[in-house]
């Protein structure tokens, strides 16, 4: 039977799943996020656990710069 290596998008971490057997037989537990980018474009991250989801999650969001922020430090100075 042919296998294929799932590797967690956060960790890394490996897992065999055999073809010809049903995904849940070999994923219980893991989670896999469908990313639509277009038509007929999607891409599938698998993931170890909800933890190293949330992980991912959080470094796809775009940093606040840090301009942005100091200044809110210089307007509680302004008095």
């Amino acid at each position: 039977m042919e296998e294929r290596n799932i590797v967690c998008r956060s960790c890394g971490k490996e897992l065999e799943h055999k073809m010809g057997r049903m995904p849940c037989e070999d994923l219980r537990g893991w989670l896999t996020i469908s990313h639509w980018k277009g038509r007929e474009s999607v891409d599938h991250f698998s993931f170890c656990s909800v933890g190293c989801m949330q992980a991912w999650v959080e470094d796809q969001r775009t940093p606040i710069p840090e301009v942005f922020l100091k200044s809110f430090a210089e307007w509680e100075h302004d008095d």
